[in-house]
């Protein structure tokens, strides 16, 4: 009897079993979207290649929203069902969680290089149980988990994103573009991917590119990208001072997503601004912030997730 998981993006698949309770890490496999009309034609491939294992349960971790028992691929035409899922493989019983929710339920395993700490933990004695996934990627948003008594987990669901910029952000915002910044007002637009890409235009003047384009120019030593990743990393940490208050993770706060992680390299900017402000200090300070680096993450929390 085998668990089949799966993340699944809009560019790859990552498909794997789990027996007796830990991922089968040989039967972890990759699946390119542009390769398959369906999910389903993916479950019925990569089922096929381990041999036609009997299958107990299903848990798919989606990038998109998730309603009810069905859910759909942002930036993919495939939809997905609790059902047909079952029906494809056999199974009793599946689940559909979005991929986030999936990294909220990976972090209580997640510790040493996976769970990349900058700020290390502050010790046992202010453990609270308390996570946060603070995802900038394509999107933005948060998952905050709880670590129940008895070893549960609870992953509570939310539209941080889509949530008005604090006073403390808007305001440094307001003193580098001045009425610029009236451009910018909701989280996402700008701490996602395309609010990375506009801040940089606004700030600099030039066309607007995409973040990878910044991000490859700053990397090639391109002053003005550079000045812009700084003062990215300068309003998330802002941000996320915010959200430690809001959500008191003393068990760690976890950045994931290829925009938030740029802020790994500038990790001295960020916290000086985590820390900067003397009200209620004494959480951000005992507040652990870590990079979620597993690839595999979002599959232990799939697994987790069913279990």
């Amino acid at each position: 009897m085998a668990i089949l998981l799966a993340d699944v993006g809009g560019t790859n698949a990552r498909m794997a079993l789990a027996r007796d309770g830990a991922l089968d890490a040989a039967s972890i496999t990759r699946f390119r979207g542009d390769d398959h009309a369906s999910f389903d034609d993916v479950v019925t491939a990569y089922l096929s290649q381990q041999g036609s294992p009997q299958i107990e349960a299903v848990c798919v971790a989606v990038a998109g929203p998730v309603w009810g028992h069905e859910a759909r691929l942002t930036n993919r035409d495939w939809d997905f069902s609790e059902s047909r899922l079952c029906a494809l493989t056999g199974a009793p019983r599946a689940r559909l969680i979005n991929d986030l929710i999936a990294l909220g339920y990976a972090t209580p395993a997640l510790d040493g290089a996976s769970a990349g700490f900058l700020r290390a933990p502050a010790g046992a004695a202010l453990s609270n149980g308390q996570r946060l996934v603070v995802n900038a990627g394509t999107g933005f948003n948060v998952c905050a988990v709880k670590v129940l008594p008895g070893g549960g987990i609870a992953c509570l669901e939310a539209e941080e994103g889509h949530t008005r910029l604090p006073l403390s952000v808007a305001e440094p915002l307001a003193q580098v573009l001045g009425d610029k910044a009236g451009q910018v007002d909701s989280v996402e637009e700008l701490f996602a991917g395309r609010g990375l890409a506009r801040l940089h235009a606004l700030r600099s003047g030039t066309a607007p590119a995409r973040a990878e384009t910044v991000t490859d120019a700053a990397a090639q030593g391109d002053a003005e990208a550079l000045r812009t990743l700084a003062l990215y990393a300068r309003l998330l940490g802002l941000l996320c001072r915010e959200l430690a208050l809001r959500f008191m993770p003393m068990d760690g706060m976890f950045l994931t997503g290829s925009v938030a992680r740029t802020c790994a390299d500038r990790f001295a900017i960020f916290e000086a601004a985590f820390l900067s402000d003397p009200l209620m200090a004494r959480i951000p300070q005992a507040v652990p912030v870590g990079v979620i680096r597993d690839d595999m993450a979002a599959l232990h929390g799939c697994l987790a997730a069913i279990r």
